[in-house]
C-alpha cells in the first residue's frame, strides 16, 4: 500500500515551491516521482504542428513537472496539518492513519 495516492491533498516540503498544497493529479512510482496540481509549473516552447486535418498552435505551454515523492508531505483532512502516514490493520484491512492525529485517512 502506498502511502500517498492520486487524489490526495500534499504540500511540498522542500524545493521551489515550498509550502504549496496541492491535489495529486499523477503517481510514477517506477520513477519515485509524483505530479501536483498548480505546483512545479515548468514552461515548455511548442512549434506549431501541422499533422493532418488538425492544427496545433505553437508557443509557450505550460505543465506540472514531475516532484520527487520524498519532497512531498501528505495533509491530513481531520486536522489539515502535513504529517507522515502510519499503518494500522483493523478487521483485517490495511488502513493509512495520521501520525499527528491518530484518525484513519482512507
Amino acid at each position: 500500500m502506498n502511502r500517498i495516492k492520486k487524489g490526495d491533498t500534499v504540500e511540498v516540503i522542500a524545493g521551489d515551491d515550498l509550502g504549496a498544497r496541492g491535489e495529486v493529479l499523477r503517481l510514477m512510482l517506477k520513477e519515485n516521482r509524483v505530479v501536483v496540481a498548480g505546483v512545479n509549473i515548468a514552461i515548455k516552447h511548442q512549434d506549431p504542428q501541422r499533422a493532418g486535418r488538425a492544427q496545433v498552435q505553437g508557443g509557450r505551454v505550460q505543465f506540472e513537472a514531475p516532484l520527487n515523492l520524498s519532497n512531498v508531505m501528505l495533509v491530513c483532512p481531520h486536522c489539515n496539518q502535513a504529517s507522515r502516514v502510519g499503518f494500522q490493520v483493523v478487521d483485517g484491512t490495511k488502513t493509512r492513519v495520521c501520525r499527528k492525529c491518530g484518525e484513519a485517512i482512507d
